[in-house]
């Protein structure tokens, strides 16, 4: 069990991290809608009602949405673009593991699509960017189905005239959740990318070592 953590402990902070916050956002988010209704003369609704209600839906994957694409557009931008001695960046002068060809004498433990080849080994090659994106939209889906929900009620509230999903899609209010939640993550990740040049942080694995002049580029 110790090595079981040890050599996953990165992997079970993060989510560990994750189920403790996004419970706790379910519990404020059912406080705060509870105090809508009471507000509208609404009766409350419970804690399992209000996780299947268009407004915790919505409030779920537009944040989602926004980390899977900064993620995997970032996987790919960082495939073909460089930024000198940053971190993040590969190095220019130095030839990357894939930019080789896989040769024969391949270590047992290689993924078998690599020693499989042909298209297998082309998906594969690109797998991380396409699971990354393809969250993204399953993401960008569930938040314009939970906004389109929870906008719905809201007109009917007000005496307005509901929306399909496809409509909603057009709606400024979509696109105003969207944007305000990219533009947060391309800030951040770039903050990252420029910080990493001149800024260290001792023994993680985003930060060249801590001797390393601000040229080095790679971690």
């Amino acid at each position: 069990m110790r090595r079981l953590l040890r050599d996953n402990g990165l992997s079970i902070a993060m989510f560990g991290l994750f189920f403790v916050f996004v419970s706790a956002q379910s519990v404020m988010g059912l406080l705060d809608y509870n105090s809508t209704q009471e507000e509208h003369g609404q009766p409350p609704v419970s804690y399992v009602q209000y996780l299947g209600s268009g407004d915790f839906v919505e409030a779920i994957f537009e944040n989602w949405e926004s980390e899977f694409l900064q993620m995997g557009l970032y996987v790919l931008l960082t495939a073909v673009l460089i930024q000198r001695g940053s971190a993040e960046s590969k190095d220019p002068e130095a030839q990357h593991p894939d930019d080789g060809d896989y040769g024969e004498d391949m270590d047992v433990d290689v993924p078998w699509p690599v020693r499989k080849g042909g298209w297998t080994l082309r998906l594969y090659e690109n797998s991380l960017s396409i699971a990354l994106l393809a969250l993204f939209v399953f993401s960008f889906i569930m938040h314009a189905v939970g906004g389109a929900s929870a906008y719905n009620q809201e007109q009917l509230e007000h005496g307005g005239t509901p929306v399909s999903v496809p409509e909603y899609l057009a709606t400024p209010r979509f696109w105003f959740e969207s944007f305000q939640n990219w533009q947060s993550e391309f800030l951040a990740i770039g903050a990252m990318i420029v910080l990493s040049i001149y800024l260290r942080q001792r023994g993680s694995s985003q930060s060249k070592p801590v001797a390393s002049p601000h040229g080095k580029t790679g971690g």
